[in-house]
Protein backbone atom coordinates (compact mmCIF):
# COMPACT_ATOMS: atom_id res chain seq x y z
CA UNK A 1 0.00 0.00 0.00
CA UNK A 2 1.59 3.49 -0.94
CA UNK A 3 1.39 5.94 2.28
CA UNK A 4 1.20 9.47 2.21
CA UNK A 5 2.29 11.20 5.22
CA UNK A 6 1.38 15.09 6.58
CA UNK A 7 3.83 16.37 9.48
CA UNK A 8 3.13 19.36 10.68
CA UNK A 9 6.68 21.97 11.97
CA UNK A 10 8.30 20.44 9.45
CA UNK A 11 10.76 23.33 8.07
CA UNK A 12 13.29 22.61 10.37
CA UNK A 13 14.38 20.77 13.90
CA UNK A 14 12.19 17.27 14.98
CA UNK A 15 9.69 17.96 11.98
CA UNK A 16 12.31 17.87 9.34
CA UNK A 17 13.80 14.78 10.87
CA UNK A 18 10.46 13.16 10.97
CA UNK A 19 10.07 14.28 7.06
CA UNK A 20 13.40 12.86 5.70
CA UNK A 21 13.17 9.76 8.34
CA UNK A 22 9.35 8.93 6.91
CA UNK A 23 10.66 9.50 3.17
CA UNK A 24 13.48 7.11 3.67
CA UNK A 25 10.83 4.35 4.44
CA UNK A 26 8.92 4.74 1.21
CA UNK A 27 6.73 7.15 2.63
CA UNK A 28 5.15 10.35 0.38
CA UNK A 29 5.44 13.43 2.72
CA UNK A 30 3.71 16.68 2.88
CA UNK A 31 6.21 19.17 4.59
CA UNK A 32 3.64 21.36 6.24
CA UNK A 33 4.79 24.86 8.37
CA UNK A 34 4.31 28.39 8.44
CA UNK A 35 7.75 28.70 7.22
CA UNK A 36 6.95 27.98 3.59
CA UNK A 37 11.02 28.41 2.29
CA UNK A 38 12.04 25.83 4.73
CA UNK A 39 9.11 23.34 3.82
CA UNK A 40 10.87 23.88 -0.07
CA UNK A 41 14.36 23.02 1.65
CA UNK A 42 13.56 20.14 3.27
CA UNK A 43 11.14 18.45 0.11
CA UNK A 44 13.64 19.35 -2.39
CA UNK A 45 16.04 17.82 -0.02
CA UNK A 46 14.04 14.56 -0.40
CA UNK A 47 13.15 14.19 -3.57
CA UNK A 48 17.05 14.96 -4.44
CA UNK A 49 17.37 11.50 -2.67
CA UNK A 50 14.97 10.00 -4.52
CA UNK A 51 11.78 10.44 -2.18
CA UNK A 52 8.18 11.96 -2.80
CA UNK A 53 7.32 15.27 -1.28
CA UNK A 54 5.42 18.40 -1.07
CA UNK A 55 5.73 21.73 0.28
CA UNK A 56 2.42 23.09 2.11
CA UNK A 57 2.29 26.54 4.02
CA UNK A 58 -0.88 26.42 6.69
CA UNK A 59 -1.23 27.26 9.83
CA UNK A 60 -2.40 24.55 12.05
CA UNK A 61 -4.68 26.24 13.99
CA UNK A 62 -6.62 27.75 11.22
CA UNK A 63 -8.95 25.31 9.20
CA UNK A 64 -9.72 26.11 5.83
CA UNK A 65 -5.75 26.92 5.87
CA UNK A 66 -5.00 22.84 7.04
CA UNK A 67 -7.83 21.63 4.83
CA UNK A 68 -6.83 23.21 1.49
CA UNK A 69 -2.96 22.20 2.46
CA UNK A 70 -4.30 18.61 3.19
CA UNK A 71 -5.87 18.98 -0.50
CA UNK A 72 -3.06 19.63 -1.91
CA UNK A 73 -1.49 16.99 -0.84
CA UNK A 74 -4.10 14.29 -1.30
CA UNK A 75 -3.97 16.06 -5.05
CA UNK A 76 -0.18 14.72 -5.21
CA UNK A 77 0.15 11.68 -3.24
CA UNK A 78 -2.86 10.44 -2.71
CA UNK A 79 -4.95 9.39 0.58
CA UNK A 80 -3.24 10.90 3.74
CA UNK A 81 -3.28 7.79 6.20
CA UNK A 82 -0.20 8.87 8.47
CA UNK A 83 0.20 12.05 10.34
CA UNK A 84 2.65 13.77 12.92
CA UNK A 85 1.50 16.14 14.73
CA UNK A 86 4.44 17.98 15.62
CA UNK A 87 4.10 21.85 14.84
CA UNK A 88 3.62 23.88 18.15
CA UNK A 89 5.06 27.04 20.36
CA UNK A 90 6.48 27.48 23.38
CA UNK A 91 8.42 30.07 25.59
CA UNK A 92 8.74 31.16 29.21
CA UNK A 93 6.64 33.19 31.25
CA UNK A 94 6.56 33.46 34.79
CA UNK A 95 2.67 32.11 35.90
CA UNK A 96 1.73 35.46 38.15
CA UNK A 97 2.50 37.38 34.62
CA UNK A 98 0.65 35.04 31.92
CA UNK A 99 -2.22 36.69 30.20
CA UNK A 100 -5.58 35.21 28.84
CA UNK A 101 -4.13 35.57 25.41
CA UNK A 102 -0.59 34.08 26.52
CA UNK A 103 -2.83 31.39 27.64
CA UNK A 104 -5.45 31.26 24.76
CA UNK A 105 -2.15 31.16 22.35
CA UNK A 106 -0.68 28.48 24.02
CA UNK A 107 -3.79 25.83 23.55
CA UNK A 108 -5.36 27.40 20.16
CA UNK A 109 -1.71 26.12 18.63
CA UNK A 110 -0.57 23.20 20.50
CA UNK A 111 -3.74 21.05 21.42
CA UNK A 112 -6.27 22.85 18.99
CA UNK A 113 -4.04 22.59 15.85
CA UNK A 114 -3.43 19.10 17.17
CA UNK A 115 -7.24 18.73 17.10
CA UNK A 116 -7.94 20.26 14.00
CA UNK A 117 -5.26 18.72 11.79
CA UNK A 118 -6.18 15.27 13.39
CA UNK A 119 -10.18 15.57 12.26
CA UNK A 120 -9.18 16.82 8.77
CA UNK A 121 -7.43 13.68 8.04
CA UNK A 122 -9.02 11.21 9.67
CA UNK A 123 -11.80 10.33 6.94
CA UNK A 124 -8.77 9.24 4.44
CA UNK A 125 -7.84 6.87 7.39
CA UNK A 126 -11.26 5.61 8.09
CA UNK A 127 -11.70 4.88 4.83
CA UNK A 128 -8.52 2.71 4.37
CA UNK A 129 -9.14 1.00 7.49
CA UNK A 130 -6.13 1.87 8.33
CA UNK A 131 -3.85 5.18 9.90
CA UNK A 132 -0.93 5.77 11.99
CA UNK A 133 -1.17 9.58 14.56
CA UNK A 134 1.82 10.61 16.04
CA UNK A 135 1.87 13.22 18.51
CA UNK A 136 4.63 14.98 19.70
CA UNK A 137 4.00 16.37 23.17
CA UNK A 138 6.91 16.89 25.44
CA UNK A 139 8.41 15.67 28.46
CA UNK A 140 7.47 19.25 30.73
CA UNK A 141 3.74 17.33 30.34
CA UNK A 142 4.92 14.40 32.19
CA UNK A 143 7.48 16.57 34.91
CA UNK A 144 6.55 19.88 34.69
CA UNK A 145 8.05 23.02 34.21
CA UNK A 146 9.11 26.33 35.97
CA UNK A 147 7.57 28.97 33.88
CA UNK A 148 5.74 27.07 31.43
CA UNK A 149 2.82 25.97 33.67
CA UNK A 150 0.77 26.95 30.33
CA UNK A 151 2.78 24.82 27.41
CA UNK A 152 2.79 22.06 30.10
CA UNK A 153 -0.75 21.96 30.43
CA UNK A 154 -1.21 22.48 26.59
CA UNK A 155 0.97 19.41 26.26
CA UNK A 156 -0.51 17.33 28.59
CA UNK A 157 -4.03 17.86 27.21
CA UNK A 158 -2.31 16.33 24.01
CA UNK A 159 -1.58 13.19 26.07
CA UNK A 160 -4.76 12.65 27.21
CA UNK A 161 -6.05 13.49 23.40
CA UNK A 162 -3.68 10.50 22.33
CA UNK A 163 -5.09 8.11 24.66
CA UNK A 164 -8.91 9.26 24.24
CA UNK A 165 -8.88 9.11 20.05
CA UNK A 166 -6.70 5.64 20.82
CA UNK A 167 -10.04 4.00 21.88
CA UNK A 168 -12.42 5.90 19.53
CA UNK A 169 -10.06 5.02 16.51
CA UNK A 170 -8.45 1.61 17.26
CA UNK A 171 -11.93 -0.28 15.47
CA UNK A 172 -11.09 1.46 12.43
CA UNK A 173 -7.16 0.16 12.12
CA UNK A 174 -6.08 3.54 13.43
CA UNK A 175 -3.09 3.49 16.29
CA UNK A 176 -2.55 6.95 17.88
CA UNK A 177 0.87 7.34 20.05
CA UNK A 178 2.28 10.26 21.75
CA UNK A 179 6.28 11.09 22.09
CA UNK A 180 7.48 13.47 24.55
CA UNK A 181 11.08 14.38 23.61
CA UNK A 182 13.12 15.20 26.12
CA UNK A 183 15.98 17.55 26.15
CA UNK A 184 16.48 17.58 22.56
CA UNK A 185 18.59 20.71 22.65
CA UNK A 186 19.17 20.87 18.69
CA UNK A 187 15.85 22.81 17.94
CA UNK A 188 14.25 25.86 16.80
CA UNK A 189 12.17 26.50 20.05
CA UNK A 190 15.22 24.54 22.50
CA UNK A 191 17.82 27.06 20.33
CA UNK A 192 15.64 30.36 21.50
CA UNK A 193 14.96 29.35 24.89
CA UNK A 194 18.46 28.10 26.12
CA UNK A 195 19.33 30.50 28.35
CA UNK A 196 16.16 29.84 30.40
CA UNK A 197 16.55 27.00 31.54
CA UNK A 198 17.79 26.52 35.83
CA UNK A 199 21.29 24.50 35.10
CA UNK A 200 24.07 23.92 33.02
CA UNK A 201 23.66 21.97 29.66
CA UNK A 202 26.89 19.77 31.49
CA UNK A 203 24.76 19.72 34.50
CA UNK A 204 21.69 18.55 32.61
CA UNK A 205 23.57 16.24 30.23
CA UNK A 206 24.94 14.50 33.63
CA UNK A 207 21.43 13.75 34.67
CA UNK A 208 20.80 11.64 31.52
CA UNK A 209 21.71 8.49 31.95
CA UNK A 210 23.02 8.01 28.38
CA UNK A 211 25.24 10.78 28.91
CA UNK A 212 24.04 13.34 25.96
CA UNK A 213 21.34 15.32 25.31
CA UNK A 214 18.61 14.15 22.21
CA UNK A 215 19.05 14.82 18.66
CA UNK A 216 15.57 15.43 16.24
CA UNK A 217 16.76 12.36 14.31
CA UNK A 218 16.02 10.11 17.71
CA UNK A 219 12.74 11.31 17.55
CA UNK A 220 12.18 10.43 13.99
CA UNK A 221 13.65 7.16 14.54
CA UNK A 222 10.81 6.35 17.15
CA UNK A 223 8.46 7.95 14.68
CA UNK A 224 8.78 5.79 12.00
CA UNK A 225 8.73 2.83 13.91
CA UNK A 226 5.51 3.77 14.80
CA UNK A 227 4.30 4.29 11.54
CA UNK A 228 5.22 1.21 10.41
CA UNK A 229 2.89 -1.99 9.86
CA UNK A 230 4.60 -3.31 12.74
CA UNK A 231 3.10 -1.79 15.44
CA UNK A 232 -0.18 -2.65 14.61
CA UNK A 233 -1.12 -3.58 18.48
CA UNK A 234 0.89 -0.80 19.89
CA UNK A 235 -1.75 2.08 20.27
CA UNK A 236 -2.57 4.63 23.09
CA UNK A 237 1.07 4.61 24.47
CA UNK A 238 3.34 7.54 25.51
CA UNK A 239 6.85 6.49 24.37
CA UNK A 240 9.19 8.46 25.98
CA UNK A 241 12.74 9.45 23.99
CA UNK A 242 14.67 11.26 26.56
CA UNK A 243 18.07 9.39 27.42
CA UNK A 244 16.55 6.92 30.23
CA UNK A 245 15.75 10.25 32.49
CA UNK A 246 12.84 9.14 34.87
CA UNK A 247 9.80 11.07 34.57
CA UNK A 248 6.48 10.59 36.81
Amino acid sequence: MNKTALITGAAAGIGKACALRLAREGIAVGVLDLNLEGCEAVAAEIVAAGGRAIALRASIADREQVTAAADQLRDAFGAITIVVNNAGISNFIPFEELSDEDWDRMFTINTKGTFIVTQVVLPDMKAANWGRIVNISSSSAQTGSVEQVHYSASKGAVISMTRSLAQALGPYGITVNNIPPGAVMNTIMSEENKHRFKMPMETLTKLIPVGRTGEPEDIANACAWLVSEETSYVSGQTIGVNGGRVVS
